[in-house]
């Protein structure tokens, strides 16, 4: 896959494949152009245990996605198009200020709709002395080239499995084939995963604590209510092409937006903890031996930051909000 500049010519990077001229300002149906945007640049303390940790996730936010998930707390960003413009240049400059920060981690959350500045930014970081793993978070809609072709610049795979059924990806997700295409980039991840050595870890801290992930990958899974036997699908089917080669992550943080609350229906309501449950003890039936979960009464915009271009700027720079 070429992830030059010029794949924005008629920009096939994701599954979506939908030929946008964005070299020449049209936006693709991620929202984007061929113009970097990002809404956020700052340490993440919200992400699993070995991202993390107690330092934080040096996590950087774009604005855009090729999803158009109904029930996204991201929407600020994903669909309306918060964010600022930068330079390549800057973004490589903002890893290194995160490392300077203190992070565990560079955090790309949902970047690959923009590959080609991804792996030019990672590169004249690592250049200028960026010694932090890569982590690549995304959607998992991502096309198996596209994951192959950034098999060198990506350390830990941080992605989703949303969807076991492609009619639930379709009216949730406005993506029939996520179920087919998630699958097969999950097991380009594991190639790449495979072929670097596999996973790899510090070690736990004498409290306990889980050692910061330096390769791997972590699949996630949102429990969404009213929908348990698909979770329990996309549970098989994670364990059936990676068994515990992955870190597996359950999370319960589903919150309802307005558009889901006004719509009705299961998606209107929380998950609630005889749902969870169910998924939990089905994954500890398979033998997922690396499993994260969360406590009961998780609200998910508790694990949204703020979207106010925070560390977006060079500091001197930098936007004041009141």
């Amino acid at each position: 896959m070429d992830l030059t500049m010029q794949a924005y010519e008629q920009c096939e990077l994701c599954p979506r494949r939908c030929g946008a001229r964005r070299l020449n300002g049209r936006p693709g149906m991620c929202g984007a152009t061929a113009s970097l945007r990002i809404a956020r640049a700052a340490l993440h303390f919200w992400e699993e245990p070995p991202i993390s940790g107690e330092q934080g996730s040096g996590a950087i936010f774009f604005t855009g996605c090729p999803l158009r998930c109904v029930f996204c707390q991201n929407h600020e960003i994903s669909q309306e198009g918060f964010g600022l413009e930068v330079t390549t240049e800057r973004l490589a400059q903002m890893m290194l200020e995160l490392q300077d920060q203190g992070a565990l981690n560079i955090n790309l959350v949902t970047p690959l709709h923009y590959a080609p500045h991804i792996v030019q930014a990672v590169n004249q970081a690592r250049d200028q002395g960026l010694a932090l793993p890569i982590v690549c978070n995304t959607s998992g809609y991502e096309r198996p080239e596209a994951v192959e072709a950034l098999s060198d610049v990506v350390d830990i795979w941080l992605t989703d499995y949303k969807y076991a059924s492609s009619n639930l990806a379709g009216s949730l997700s406005k993506a029939p084939d996520y179920p087919a295409v998630a699958h097969a980039s999950l097991a380009k991840m594991l190639d790449s995963l495979r072929a670097h050595g596999g996973r790899e870890a510090e070690p736990d801290a004498p409290d306990g604590m889980p050692g910061r992930m330096l390769r791997g990958i972590v699949v996630r899974h949102l429990v969404l209510p009213g929908h348990v036997d698909d979770s329990c699908a996309v549970l098989d089917r994670i364990w059936e092409l990676c068994g515990n080669e992955v870190d597996l992550s359950v999370m319960n943080q589903y919150t309802p937006n307005e558009r889901c609350r006004a719509q009705g229906g299961d998606l209107a309501r929380g998950v609630i903890e005889e749902e969870y449950e169910v998924v939990l003890d089905h994954a500890d039936d398979l033998g997922f031996e690396r499993m994260w979960w969360q406590q009961g009464g998780t609200v998910s915009e508790s694990f949204v930051p703020a979207f106010d271009a925070t560390g977006v700027l060079a500091p001197e720079k930098s936007p004041r909000v009141s």
